[in-house]
């Protein structure tokens, strides 16, 4: 309830300073104008192709991200030599915004899908990455020593070791990269042209919809929450079994 006043009360905000002259109305239709417009976007198919367009590229995007951040993310927190050959190439290649590979993602290839993966896929494997690191490196000596007397193999000690200490990590990771995933296919569209909600959002700026322009912007704004409420979901059932998620829900 308090959410949802919160949302209200934003949007009454928005009303008034619009009504009553505070922004100028061309630049910032109000609320109830821009709401009317998604109502309306809803019943169109561009709209629902474009909001696919969008899914696709980020789904695909964070899947990769997973399956190449848990990969090397495990056999580089595994191994004290590859932490340290690593740590300065993952310093430097971190800080890089996605947004500065733009120009070579055009290069590359153009304004389809791909060009939209590239920068997904290189924001959000940092975001899982390095918290794979934090997990492996959070697992306890004691465990990892007491496996091995107990004969484990290597593989063995990552099942049941270290992968149960690191997945809490790895979970945070995949939900901040998810939210990470939907800004680059919305700013890919935005920017390159690539297919989806900003190149549409982008076509009604050009062509001076501005109404419908805040329509699709607060559609990728509700589907940013479905994804957030989403991934919150799935990483309350993953870690029910964790002392965070079951202290949460006894609060």
């Amino acid at each position: 309830m308090l959410g949802l006043t919160g949302v209200l009360g934003f949007l009454l905000m928005w009303e008034l300073s619009s009504r009553l002259g505070l922004v100028d109305p061309r630049f910032l239709p109000p609320a109830s104008e821009v709401v009317a417009a998604l109502v309306g976007d809803l019943g169109l198919g561009r709209f629902w192709v474009a909001v696919g367009q969008t899914m696709q590229a980020w789904a695909i995007g964070l899947a990769v991200s997973v399956v190449l951040a848990v990969v090397l993310g495990f056999m580089v927190g595994s191994s004290g030599f590859l932490r340290r050959v690593t740590n300065s190439t993952v310093e430097f290649l971190r800080p890089i915004p996605s947004v500065a590979l733009i120009p070579l993602a055009v290069l590359l290839f153009g304004v389809k899908i791909e060009s939209s993966l590239m920068l997904i896929i290189y924001a959000s494997f940092w975001q899982i990455f390095i918290q794979v690191l934090y997990g492996v490196a959070d697992v306890d000596n004691v465990a990892m020593q007491t496996a091995k007397s107990y004969g484990l193999n290597s593989l063995a000690r990552v099942r049941h070791v270290v992968f149960p200490t690191a997945l809490p990590y790895l979970m945070t990771g995949i939900r901040l990269a998810a939210a990470v995933a939907l800004i680059l296919a919305v700013t890919a569209g935005l920017v390159i042209g690539s297919p989806g909600l900003g190149r549409e959002i982008a076509l009604a700026q050009s062509g001076g919809a501005i109404s419908g322009m805040y329509a699709l912007v607060l559609a990728t704004g509700l589907i940013g929450v479905v994804i957030n409420l989403a991934m919150r979901q799935v990483e309350r059932r993953t870690l029910s079994w964790h002392s965070s998620v079951r202290s949460e829900a006894i609060a």
